[in-house]
This record gives structure tokens, C-alpha cells and sequence, in this order.
């Protein structure tokens, strides 16, 4: 794989081409199903300073948080948002994919298949649980009009699939209602799982507790835009879709007694990481709040708020790999990448993860 950079200059900055974040990935490598065992995914730890990398499982991640630090986690619950259903007139069998609640009963959603759907399609998932198509989205979707005789979640929970991606080329099953979830999942509202999370145990955490470091959970509920394709090749035109985030007061006060006292705040995440940096003044310093977020992280780009990342490994130009890229630099991500590909990690949702030091 060629890890030499693509970029090209306009003015004084720097900008890279989408192929700069293209890499070869043998298909066998994407993880279709989770371990058993959470902490036991191989660890890449990739440290900056000296550029070498290391090969450990994740449940040495405790070796590499010091005692005065925080760990920043995503508390989103991913809900099953891929539902069934038929056309009442015709009968035909369509996908419906929730996206976000716009309003009460008011959904931002995806159809399979589009051309098929139109306005005034009424989709009837089952007795009492129907939704029609009003309004067309710009961007290929629809919006939709929920009935429910009942309490939806209820009825998401009886009807709903869990909202595997794509390159998982399997059927959801039981087990991934579980899986397909964080140890740290308590607010419903994403559509798909903070997958850097995903590896961590309850045992793991009362080890990291144990060891002095903070854990302040933040909330960022992932949405499609999150993975929706990069399609100019400019990445710097890239827009992102926006995503609901919330800091408590709570864990904007454990930041902030962490960088005071001198500890390294390390993210969970590349969700943790947008929201971290959406909230940060040019001190660093991380403000309690919520609200929408459209936050795209590319190199070049100077972070405020976050001293090391854990991470997954991430598609081929994607913006998740963009931010990676931004944060440990492109050269050495790229080669960290090839140097993955090289010692077979799995890769995506369901893969190994990273830790960058």
C-alpha cells in the first residue's frame, strides 16, 4: 500500500484529495461477528512521540491511562431502528430506516426501495403500528408520520432489527441487541453503536476506577451522517450531518478538575472526540451544554481538548479516518493501518481497536 500523500496546496494550507485516505482491505478482515469476550480484541497502541507501535488485547488499556486521568465515554443507546413493513394498498415490502425524531411523531428516515415510495405511501409494520410517507428529504430520504396505538419504543423494541451496518453481511440476531451496545449505554437516540466503547467491561472499568482515573460520560447520538459517504474530492467541502450532543455539569466539572490537576483526558472514541471539540473554547476548556452538532475533524487541525484517543479502525475514506488521521498524524495512521492489515486485525464495528498516544 502507498502511504504517500496525494494532498495539494491552495494558498498556505494544506489539503487533501479523498484518495489520501484510500487503503487496501482484504474483506476478510471485517469483523461480521463480536467476540465473546469484549476485552479480548487485539489493542494497537501507537504512540506519537516516538512513532512505534505495539500489539497488545484491550484489556491492557489500563496500562496506558495514568492515575489523575479521565476517560471521556459516549453514553448513547443505540435503539433498533431498521423496521419492515408493507405497503397497505399493495402489499409490497419496504425498508424503513429511523433516522431522528424531528418532532413528536415526525421522523427523518431512509426507504429501500426509494424510487418505490412516494408521497402519501401509508407503511403498516403491524396492527397499530403504521407510519406515512409526507415529505421528501434533500438528501435522498424521507420524512415520515408515525401511528402508534401504544408506546413506540415498545413497539420498536417487539418489531425493530438492530441497526448492523452495511459491511456486516449477515442478518441481525438476538444477540446482537446486546452486543451491538456499549457497557456505558444509558440514553436512547442512535442509529448506530459509538464502536470504541464497545470493547470495555464492567470488570475493566472497576479496574480503571480502581486505579484513580475518572470516568465522565457524555452523550452524542450517532447518526447515519456520521458514516454518509465522502463524495467531493476536496475533503475540506465535506458537510456533515448534524447529531444531538449533551455534557452534563457533572462531567464538564471532572474535565475540567482533570486538566487542572494536570491528567490527560482520553476519548473514547472518534464520537467523543466531536463533541469534546465542539464544546471547547481555545483554552480547551469543556463547557456543559447540548445541542446539534456538525463537527468535521480533518487534518490539519489543532485539538483543545483531548490528549490521547481509543478507537476502531475505520472505512476507507471516511471521515471516522479523517479525524484518526488529524489526531495521529497521516503518515503514521496510514502506516499503522498497513501495519494492521499485515498482522490480520478486524476491522470495523465489530473489530480490534487503537489506542493513540
Amino acid at each position: 500500500m502507498d502511504v504517500s500523500k496525494n494532498f495539494f496546496e491552495d494558498e498556505n494550507e494544506i489539503k487533501y484529495r479523498l484518495a489520501d485516505f484510500e487503503y487496501e482491505l482484504p474483506e476478510e478482515l471485517i469483523a461480521q461477528f463480536p467476540l465473546k469476550e469484549r476485552d479480548q480484541s487485539a489493542l494497537m497502541v501507537v504512540n506519537r512521540e516516538t512513532q512505534q507501535v505495539e500489539h497488545r488485547r484491550f484489556q491492557d488499556v489500563v496500562d496506558y491511562v495514568n492515575p489523575g486521568d479521565c476517560l471521556v465515554v459516549n453514553n448513547t443507546r443505540v435503539f433498533p431502528a431498521r423496521l419492515f413493513g408493507k405497503k397497505d394498498k399493495t402489499g409490497a415490502r419496504v425498508e424503513v430506516f429511523l433516522l431522528r425524531n424531528l418532532e413528536n411523531g415526525i421522523w427523518e428516515v431512509l426507504v429501500k426501495p426509494a424510487r418505490k415510495v412516494r408521497l402519501g405511501n401509508k407503511i403498516v409494520f403491524k396492527e397499530g403500528f403504521s407510519c406515512d410517507i409526507i415529505d421528501n428529504t434533500v438528501s435522498g430520504g424521507r420524512i415520515v408520520e408515525i401511528h402508534c396505538n401504544g408506546d413506540f419504543f415498545e413497539m420498536l423494541e417487539e418489531v425493530g432489527q438492530t441497526p448492523l451496518p452495511p459491511y456486516i453481511k449477515r442478518e441481525p440476531q438476538p444477540e446482537d441487541r446486546e452486543y451491538y451496545q456499549t457497557v456505558f449505554a444509558q440514553h436512547r437516540g442512535a442509529v448506530a453503536a459509538p464502536t470504541a466503547g464497545m470493547h470495555f467491561t464492567e470488570e475493566l472499568i472497576d479496574k480503571i476506577k480502581a486505579k484513580g482515573i475518572a470516568i465522565a460520560p457524555i452523550t452524542l447520538h450517532v447518526g447515519l451522517g456520521t458514516f454518509r459517504p465522502v463524495q467531493v474530492d476536496d475533503v475540506s467541502r465535506h458537510q456533515m450531518h448534524s447529531e444531538f450532543y449533551l455534557v452534563s455539569p457533572e462531567s464538564a466539572r471532572a474535565i475540567a478538575e482533570t486538566r487542572e490537576k494536570g491528567g490527560a483526558i482520553v476519548a473514547v472514541g472518534t464520537t467523543s472526540v466531536r463533541v469534546l471539540e465542539t464544546v471547547a473554547d481555545r483554552n480547551g476548556t469543556v463547557r456543559a451544554g447540548e445541542g446539534w452538532t456538525d463537527k468535521f475533524i480533518y487534518p490539519p487541525y489543532q485539538f483543545q481538548s483531548v490528549d490521547r484517543m481509543i478507537t476502531n479502525f475505520h472505512l476507507p475514506q471516511s471521515t471516522l479516518l479523517m479525524l484518526v488521521c488529524a489526531f495521529g498524524g497521516y503518515d503514521l495512521m496510514m502506516k499503522a493501518y498497513q501495519e494492521a492489515v499485515k498482522q490480520k486485525y478486524r476491522f470495523y464495528s465489530y473489530g480490534d481497536s487503537m489506542i493513540i498516544l
